[in-house]
């Protein structure tokens, strides 16, 4: 499909199921077509919306509608006062997550809605009722950091740093103060409680919060997502190794799952990383791997890379 002029995105507010306010960006078409479908992007912990602008332009010159949001506590959704505000991962994905895909079915009725996810966002995809509505995901790096997970060069210096040193700021303020440190956003101290957990898998580490009835169900949650998912990770990001990206596609059992491996030289690069994925960069290198699994659902050829699929799971 050939590129367009794509116009300047336009600010958004919806709202979530417990009353909190969302905002973001949206890009659409002044012409409506139930064959294009409208892209959900989940950011990453603690980065704004504001960060995957480019790659939304790009999606939008490219044939999609896109949808744009952030989280409650960063960025256009950050509350007057962070101290203390409780909120966390389940937060962020059965209610903030579950509210941007419930706005796309709306507001863009008929259209296929995708996901595009990057880290933590491609987990708090399966926290959301609605996402058995997915047609398609295309993930960056998603994982729900498991420190055992880890690159084991830099697992020590991300433990300190993360594990350690976080926390123990939070305590302090009440809330992670992230930017003042250059460490992403300011950080809701639920948020940092589910990040810094220690069991293997994550609803192992939600026994305090939530009764064995709402963990099962979040579960088959999980479970319910039946769209095509493309999980992409990079020899050298040091959160989204290949054990954490195996880990987290394994709860998606009735998806239909691809995993792509690259090693940055494969694309004539010394580094990529965790977070350049989303740099414009590598709009035409990298990011026509995410445009053909969401036009298609096929990886582009010729390509460079290990590719495991995982099957739809019996039961």
């Amino acid at each position: 499909m050939a590129p367009h002029a794509a116009p300047a995105p336009r600010p958004i507010a919806f709202t979530a199921a417990d009353g909190y306010p969302l905002r973001g960006f949206c890009w659409q078409h002044a012409d409506a077509d139930l064959r294009r479908p409208v892209v959900v992007i989940n950011p990453a912990t603690s980065v704004r919306c504001r960060y995957y602008a480019r790659f939304a332009d790009f999606l939008h010159r490219n044939g999609f509608d896109v949808l744009s949001f952030d989280y409650r506590g960063i960025g256009e959704s950050r509350p007057t006062r962070l101290r203390h505000f409780e909120a966390g991962w389940i937060d962020w994905g059965r209610l903030d997550v579950e509210a941007a895909l419930q706005h796309a079915l709306v507001h863009f009725p008929g259209q296929p809605v995708q996901v595009v996810a990057h880290s933590v966002g491609g987990f708090l995809i399966g926290l959301a009722p609605s996402c058995r509505h997915v047609a398609r995901v295309f993930s960056m790096g998603a994982q729900y950091a498991y420190w055992r997970d880890y690159a084991a060069p830099r697992r020590a210096g991300l433990l300190l740093k993360w594990h350690l040193a976080m926390p123990a700021l939070t305590a302090l303020f009440g809330y992670f103060p992230g930017s003042r440190l250059g460490w992403l956003e300011d950080t809701p101290k639920g948020v940092v409680r589910d990040w810094t957990a220690r069991a293997p898998r994550f609803e192992d580490n939600w026994r305090a919060l939530l009764p064995t009835a709402e963990r099962d169900a979040i579960l088959r949650r999980f479970a319910s997502l039946r769209g095509d998912t493309l999980a992409l990770s990079v020899a050298d990001d040091e959160f989204g190794t290949v054990a954490a990206i195996r880990r987290l596609l394994g709860y998606y059992r009735a998806s239909p799952r691809t995993h792509l491996h690259l090693h940055p030289e494969a694309i004539g690069e010394r580094q990529i990383g965790h977070f350049a994925f989303f740099h414009s960069r590598f709009e035409h290198s990298l990011w026509p791997i995410a445009l053909e699994w969401l036009h298609h659902a096929r990886l582009p050829s010729p390509l460079r890379g290990e590719v495991t699929t995982l099957p739809v799971e019996a039961g």
